[in-house]
């Protein structure tokens, strides 16, 4: 019984086939995006899409343990159940052949129905009786027996194929997103090269411009994320966060077009010891160590008129900067003064259009 509780290959290679191809018609569904803030956007939304389904895939794999748990309770009550029907068995074969081999105490039936039965006679009748009564009880607990151990073999087998058939699902979804996934990330690392980001010939520098890798950066102390966490601008010597450096060159392409000319940078990311260099060289124009958002890989210092306020660039920047995800903090305009000081919102870049 417990042997046949084996779920087909095939029916799980069809549940992932047919959940990969529900996945890919999704993906198909969708436009390729057209541009930058597109490409960000698409990436963004795939992260989420592929970190909910991985949520969802280890929940499932949570109710499968408590449902793995279940299945062994009921193939342990199956064998037991089995042990049982054998243990019954065994005396019902035994009297049954008793009776046949010592009918009636050797003289069978005739002396009862000719009259000339004595008391041994009356007695190995009785007996018969008893055995036959003994033995019509136990086929019907080991009829019950049968049921229930059939009903059981019944509910383990639907939980095993309802358990690798649930997870063969949601692996072929995963793997399908990641894959979208991958893609976009590769698409918007060649538009950012095509823009001037400058890719060394192994792709290091592109790791940092995964904006898939943006969260993994902030979880990095002020002025200690890794450079190879971070994504450089098209300005040389110049990187930020991964999501910031993206929307920041889509910012670019835009003043570019209405300047004919790029933004001018004088700082970016920040290290901690830069931080502290910046400190004490200009006291009172510099967060405290630790604490500036250059140090996130957040903001940026520019020059080529925008940090001179009310000039033509600093206008354009005010108007146009938060369609990017970018703006002039309140404090900049007066405490300390700093016009040149813009920083990058990521709540503020998720609702782009």
């Amino acid at each position: 019984m417990v042997a046949s509780l084996v779920v087909s290959s095939a029916q799980v290679g069809a549940a992932e086939a047919e959940a990969s191809a529900q996945s890919d018609r999704r993906v198909q569904e969708r436009q390729d995006p057209g541009n930058l803030t597109e490409l960000r956007k698409e990436a963004e939304r795939s992260a989420k899409e592929l970190e909910e389904a991985t949520k969802a895939l280890e929940k499932r794999r949570s109710t499968i343990a408590a449902s793995e748990k279940q299945l062994k309770g009921k193939l342990t009550a199956l064998q037991e159940l089995e042990r049982r029907l054998v243990v019954m068995r065994q005396p019902v074969s035994q009297m049954a052949e008793l009776l046949y081999v010592q009918p009636l105490n050797g003289g069978g039936v005739l002396p009862f129905l000719t009259g000339g039965a004595d008391q041994r006679t009356l007695r190995a009748l009785s007996d018969a009786n008893q055995i036959v009564a003994v033995r019509q009880q136990a086929v019907q607990q080991t009829s019950a027996l049968y049921a229930q151990a059939e009903q059981l073999a019944s509910e383990a087998q639907e939980l095993r194929a309802g358990n690798l058939l649930a997870e063969a699902q949601l692996a072929a979804e995963i793997d399908t997103l990641r894959q979208r996934s991958d893609k976009i990330v590769k698409s918007l690392t060649a538009a950012l090269v095509k823009l001037g980001i400058k890719i060394d010939k192994v792709g290091r520098a592109a790791l940092g411009c995964d904006p898939l890798r943006a969260a993994t950066a902030g979880e990095y102390p002020n002025g200690l994320i890794p450079r190879g966490m971070l994504c450089p601008l098209q300005q040389k010597g110049f990187s930020l966060r991964a999501d910031a450096t993206i929307a920041f060159v889509s910012l670019n392409e835009a003043f570019k077009q209405r300047f004919g000319k790029q933004m001018c940078v004088t700082d970016a990311y920040r290290s901690l010891a830069e931080q502290q260099a910046v400190y004490y060289r200009r006291p009172g124009f510099a967060a405290v160590p630790g604490r500036s958002n250059h140090g996130l890989g957040l903001a940026v210092d520019l020059c080529g008129g925008v940090e001179r306020s009310g000039s033509v660039e600093f206008v354009w920047m005010e108007k146009n900067s938060k369609k990017y995800g970018w703006f002039h903090p309140s404090w900049a305009y007066s405490s300390p003064f700093e016009p040149w000081h813009w920083e990058y919102d990521p709540q503020l870049g998720s609702l782009l259009d």
